[in-house]
């Protein structure tokens, strides 16, 4: 294709292995990670906005498998309701999906582009500048700018890959996540100011050329890697530094990571208390800055079954306490004596008396019973948490109920992880880790 505007390519074929529950909509069958519900919306549709804002209008969506491409054009159809353009890939390419190198360069040449492309994964969310990019992109002559996240030596050691660049700016080489002691060595710079973030780290987002990969793609040696298995971070970019070609670094504003059901957590957090600007600026005014938070006012009228009040009465007298970092959807309805912090509520939930949510996130017509604590944790839609005044649920350390699970009182979990549609007796002590993936898991511990 001969346009010049920079197009996206969304990588939306991963399985969300890390993410179960939240991917999961029964015990046998994956939701697109495309489509993990976040503040109020499909992750996808936040990205497709974050990039339209920023003057892309083409997308190219790499799916795999009936299902995973279905539910994502489903959503997006083909761009009519986003003011944008959606192309798919074709579901023969499929097989060629090994890994997101691969997929990028087998769809490179079944889309035919030439011009400037955004490539970025579907389970992140990213605050950046387009222009930014070009600029660098434009100015060392890269085949591939890498978005990437500056962190301190004390955050990336142990933990992320790191990429040592020369003075234009250009990566000369990777180092696979380094001791302390290793990074000290190798970016004496860092040691200067301790705080400062100093250590390149990739985002997992690059902006290429596509005619010019293209033609490198050609290489006997690349062509065999593409047929086996070829990621961008761990194969592709180290094959085409190592054979010489312009890999350019360019820090990004914020990486959002959402491939676990932890880093979920702490990313809505983030976006809820206004650290991403771009999606400050896609979502709707806050109803109350200081504290900042959201309330649909479909929710503000509804009133709760005990005491026949509205919320926003409930507010007005402080019998509900809403703090910051908080969203509540439509026709939630929240009872007396609620405490909300860094909290995301979906549409139609019901909320009980007493309870307390502290950096949670609760699905679209879930119930949470009487006093339930719930911190560090995620309920999915549809689910129920039957807690009691004198038999409370308490839920922490990035629990997750997924998708119709049913939760009975006095349940305790601390980082452990319900399947979809599951009936959860009275347990607690299960180890932090624990996945109760069928009722025979559940028998184990009763």
């Amino acid at each position: 294709m001969g346009d010049d505007s920079t197009a996206g390519i969304i990588l939306a074929g991963g399985r969300g292995e890390r993410a179960k529950p939240i991917t999961l909509q029964s015990a046998d069958y994956i939701r697109s990670k495309a489509l993990i519900p976040f503040a109020g919306r499909p992750l996808i549709e936040w990205i497709v906005e974050a990039c339209r804002e920023q003057g892309i209008r083409r997308f190219y969506v790499v799916a795999q498998g009936m299902e995973n491409r279905s539910q994502i054009k489903l959503v997006l159809g083909h761009g009519e309701r986003y003011g944008v353009e959606i192309n798919y890939s074709r579901s023969r390419f499929d097989q060629y999906n090994v890994g997101s190198g691969a997929a990028t360069l087998h769809n490179l040449e079944q889309w035919d582009l030439t011009g400037p492309a955004l490539v970025m994964p579907v389970d992140s969310l990213f605050d950046f500048s387009l222009d930014r990019l070009l600029a660098t992109h434009t100015a060392t002559d890269a085949l591939v700018t890498v978005a990437a996240v500056t962190r301190t030596p004390q955050e990336t050691a142990n933990k992320y890959g790191v990429m040592r660049t020369t003075d234009q700016g250009l990566i000369s080489g990777f180092v696979e996540k380094p001791r302390l002691q290793l990074i000290e060595h190798l970016f004496p710079e860092a040691l200067a100011t301790p705080h400062a973030r100093t250590i390149a780290t990739s985002a997992g987002m690059y902006l290429i050329d596509c005619g010019r990969l293209r033609l490198a793609a050609r290489n006997a040696e690349l062509i065999r890697l593409a047929q086996q298995r070829l990621d961008w971070g761990a194969d592709l970019l180290p094959w085409l530094v190592g054979h010489d070609l312009p890999v350019a670094v360019e820090p990004i504003g914020r990486l959002g990571d959402l491939g676990s059901i932890g880093d979920y957590l702490t990313t809505l957090g983030e976006v809820l208390t206004g650290e991403y600007p771009q999606m400050n600026r896609a979502m709707e005014r806050p109803l109350s800055k200081e504290p900042r938070y959201w309330i649909h006012e479909s929710s503000l009228r509804t009133k709760d079954n005990a005491t026949g009040t509205t919320l926003a009465q409930k507010i007005a007298e402080g019998s509900v306490v809403i703090g910051p970092g908080v969203r509540i959807g439509r026709h939630a309805e929240i009872g007396a004596g609620v405490h909300l912090q860094y909290t995301d509520i979906g549409d139609g939930v019901d909320v009980h008396e007493g309870v307390r949510l502290h950096r949670a996130a609760l699905g679209d017509a879930a119930v949470v019973g009487a006093y339930a604590q719930i911190s560090d944790s995620y309920v999915g839609p549809m689910a129920h948490v039957h807690s009691e005044r004198d038999s409370p649920v308490r839920l922490d350390d990035h629990s997750a109920v997924g998708d119709g699970a049913h939760l009975w009182p006095g349940t305790r979990l601390s980082g452990v992880s319900v399947y979809p549609r599951l009936r959860v007796p009275a347990v607690s002590g299960l180890p932090a880790g624990t996945q109760l993936t069928s009722s025979d898991d559940i028998l184990q511990w009763v």
